[in-house]
């Protein structure tokens, strides 16, 4: 089997990278950057990840898309898995015009060129639940959007085109929407890093709105678990949940973190006012992917926190000389 993983500098790109070289898969990445220092790229950290093979390109999809284009004629994946997207929320009021270049004009382009590779047995399109805005309990998979923010509508958009590519032209989409991931290597913007981090080296974060927005959070190892299931079996035309069934405040998180870490929550955080547009809660409901494809999570909150702190601090004096913020790339 061969793969294409689009986005596999980002964090679960890079994770899934991992995964599928320990399944001995030979692995294109692609990516707009340069990979990123290695202490965010796990598949260099152990030594099994060498059971397959991994060859990188650095191709930016609304600038190169011809040059990928050639480079899947010769690498002829049978699977592409799609993370490539602009991922930040609050950041893309600012200038949403990009989030929708990236997110829209630029996939819809890339897919015209997908649909006319006669190799390709499934492509997986990563998505978000924030499509659906704010749940009202734990909802089924649908195509019933009510995106809230420039990111949440840039993604539901392309979802649509998607579908109407599988039904005008068979082309073979499948869709994840996955709960907040985590994990070793994740960039420090994120929630849970970042508490970590900063609870280590004194400093102290923003708790949007309180921290009362509840979310469920899964480690991206049951991710990938998941992602590789529904590429290989999943079917064309469907979309699949992957989620815990558990679901915790951002508040009741930070301060879970906080007593790992032995430091006051009033130490670690401050109370900031709440983000434009931020949805409450996302819950997906998962019995599809377990009742059709057998998947599971088998790493509880509490196991994939301590996972993540101990790569925290295996890697503390790399982290605390790296950028925290997210950094905007148009």
């Amino acid at each position: 089997m061969k793969f294409l993983v689009i986005g596999s500098n980002s964090f679960s790109g890079a994770q899934f990278v991992k995964f599928l070289l320990q399944q001995g898969i030979e692995v294109l990445g692609v990516s707009r950057s340069e990979e990123l220092n290695d202490v965010y790229l796990p598949y260099k950290w152990e030594n099994d990840t060498k059971a397959g093979k991994f060859i990188f390109k650095k191709i930016d999809l609304n600038k190169n898309l011809e040059e990928l284009i050639n480079l899947l004629h010769e690498f002829k994946p049978e699977f592409i898995v799609n993370f490539a997207a602009q991922g930040m929320v609050a950041q893309s009021w600012e200038t949403p015009q990009d989030w929708y270049q990236t997110n829209v004009v630029g996939q819809v382009k890339l897919h015209d060129q997908l649909r006319k590779l006669p190799f390709i047995k499934k492509y997986v399109h990563v998505t978000t639940p924030e499509a659906y805005g704010s749940t009202d309990g734990w909802i089924k998979e649908s195509f019933h959007f009510a995106p809230s923010t420039p990111y949440a509508v840039s993604r539901a958009a392309c979802d649509l085109h998607l579908m109407s590519f599988f039904k005008a032209y068979n082309f073979p989409v499948v869709f994840t929407r996955a709960a907040n991931v985590y994990g070793p290597g994740q960039q420090l913007y994120r929630i849970i890093p970042r508490a970590m981090l900063y609870a280590r080296i004194g400093k102290k974060m923003q708790l949007h709105g309180g921290g009362h927005s509840i979310r469920s959070f899964i480690h991206m190892d049951d991710v990938s678990d998941a992602t590789l299931k529904i590429a290989l079996d999943g079917l064309v035309g469907e979309s699949y949940h992957i989620s815990t069934n558990d679901f915790i405040s951002i508040r009741e998180l930070v301060e879970k973190i906080s007593e790992m870490t032995h430091i006051d929550l009033e130490s670690l955080a401050e109370i900031t006012g709440d983000r434009l547009g931020k949805d409450q809660a996302y819950l997906l409901a998962t019995e599809k992917i377990r009742n059709s494809l057998g998947w599971r999570d088998k790493i509880s909150l509490s196991e994939g926190l301590e996972d993540t702190l101990n790569w925290i601090d295996s890697n503390l004096e790399v982290l605390r000389n790296l950028p925290a913020d997210y950094i905007h790339k148009q």
